[in-house]
């Protein structure tokens, strides 16, 4: 009698399936219980590749537009230089679903090696642009063939074991992150090299004849490093090729007739409609309102920076905005004010580093996902309130002030990024979260789309009404992505937004 309630109250005994990747990871993780650094790294490296053209385009996206010769004035650049900006997540919209149904049947490599090669081509492509429908067409055929975002988040909580996967997350959203400051550097710094670096570059050469094309290959050449990294990126799909409802076999790892009351919920919550969870739903649509304020902030800021100081703008050149948006640039008084903003933006993006790290960790283990999110939320709205009013200032003062701005900016976007991160992985079971990232990145980059577009015409619009009464000028951009806070923060808040239960 004693021989068998022992037998009932057994564990539950794990089975590894030998040419299953999945399970030589999950094996992998129980007998290494420490962070996987090795892994971490890659994804970091994948990542970063990814991210890196996102935005590059912006601090030279005004100057192409007019070298392009589309725009009649210089009020309407900001109107064409929108749907560049949208098409490619709109073409990321259009495949993302696809691509990440491709990675729960066929692996998260496969879609990532894809993902880093498209890159290479249709980035470079984008660079030797000589007609504004030759960029819009090669930045939309790269957000088709971009499905990598929806795989590594999927990819970066199953690598390591669940106490480390807000740490992974983190890593892809601080990647992300970098990337997108990262990028705009590259931009800012090597597009139209022939006018900035006359004794490097004469203007009959390849780059002064296409002067937006070396960013582009820099860009490119990162993706075929990062291409070589994916060689040492672990599967970690489960590849049983067994049916969920077939009792016989092993599920998710452990022996059919061992199957626990938890496990069979488990498996009839994996069979439900992904559009029915209201956990991955509510967390998707947070996510997507964020996502729409941080993509026009991104958009709006470049215009803003290098419209003149006379329409309310910074006269930044596309090297000051490159600079400032990756918060590692020279101050414009004298040697040494360049020194001490030099060290200071190296710390400041040091420490951005260290905060994701770090910081983020531990502020998701205290507070959770979903209060992070709202305290960062919070912060933002009046320090988007005090961008008009940097335009007043000059010299030194200016870039020190816009460069921290920058800098709480990306804190509190990575932030809620990376919340939403947490509580989409976190509402699906492993065989869905390929389609769940798909999902989202599709929803996101729909309203990503919208983003530069409507926030193109918004600041083409306020660049109009410098007199008027009522938020007049850039006043009226920033109060606009404003309110788009305010919304995504009054839909973090119960009942709409929610956890799912501890043991799911």
């Amino acid at each position: 009698m004693d021989d068998d309630a022992k037998s009932d109250t057994r564990p539950l005994v794990k089975v590894y399936h030998e040419n299953c990747p999945g399970c030589k990871q999950e094996q992998k993780n129980e007998v290494h219980r420490g962070v996987p650094y090795r892994d971490f790294i890659f994804i970091w490296i994948v990542s970063l590749c990814s991210a890196l053209p996102i935005s590059s385009l912006f601090p030279f996206l005004y100057f192409m537009i007019r070298d392009l010769h589309i725009a009649k004035t210089d009020e309407d650049i900001g109107f064409y230089a929108g749907f560049i900006g949208s098409s490619f997540m709109i073409g990321r919209a259009l495949t993302s679903i696809f691509w990440g149904v491709v990675a729960d049947r066929r692996g998260r490599k496969p879609v990532i090696v894809i993902s880093i090669f498209s890159v290479m081509v249709f980035n470079t492509l984008f660079g030797l642009s000589t007609s504004y429908w030759m960029a819009i067409i090669s930045r939309a055929l790269l957000g088709c063939l971009s499905g990598l975002l929806g795989p590594i988040k999927a990819y970066a909580s199953e690598v390591c074991r669940k106490e480390y996967q807000a740490l992974g997350l983190s890593l892809v959203s601080t990647s992300r992150a970098i990337g997108l400051i990262i990028g705009p550097a590259i931009g800012g710094y090597l597009a139209q090299p022939a006018e900035k670096y006359p004794n490097v570059f004469s203007k009959d050469s390849l780059f002064g004849r296409f002067p937006y094309f070396l960013p582009c290959l820099c860009i490119s050449l990162v993706a075929a490093v990062a291409l070589v990294t994916c060689l040492w990126l672990p599967e970690t799909l489960h590849m049983h090729h067994e049916k969920i409802d077939d009792l016989e076999g092993s599920l998710f790892g452990y022996e059919a007739k061992e199957t626990s009351d938890e496990t069979e919920e488990t498996m009839l919550e994996a069979k439900q409609s992904l559009i029915r969870n209201w956990h991955l739903i509510s967390a998707i649509t947070v996510y997507c309102v964020f996502a729409l304020q941080d993509m026009a902030y991104s958009e709006i800021f470049s215009l803003w920076a290098v419209s003149s100081k006379i329409s309310g703008g910074l006269s930044f050149s596309s090297k000051d905005v490159g600079e400032v948006l990756a918060i590692s640039g020279s101050a414009l008084a004298g040697i040494v004010a360049s020194y001490f903003v030099n060290n200071l933006n190296m710390l400041i993006c040091f420490s951005l580093l260290m905060y994701q790290l770090f910081l983020y960790p531990l502020l998701e283990k205290y507070l959770g996902p979903i209060p992070s999110t709202r305290v960062a939320a919070i912060l933002s709205i009046p320090l988007l309130t005090s961008y008009p009013f940097m335009s007043k200032l000059s010299g030194f003062l200016l870039l020190l002030v816009v460069n921290c701005a920058s800098f709480l900016k990306n804190i509190s976007s990575v932030t809620i990024i990376t919340g939403c991160n947490i509580l989409q992985n976190n509402a699906v079971s492993q065989h869905q979260r390929g389609a769940a990232n798909g999902i989202s990145v599709t929803a996101m980059s729909v309203f990503k789309a919208v983003a530069p577009a409507g926030g193109g015409a918004l600041f083409s619009w306020s660049q109009k009404r410098q007199q008027a009464f009522f938020l007049p000028g850039d006043h009226m951009v920033f109060f606009t992505l404003n309110v788009v806070t305010a919304i995504g923060l009054m839909l973090t808040m119960k009942p709409f937004l929610t956890q799912p239960s501890s043991k799911n």
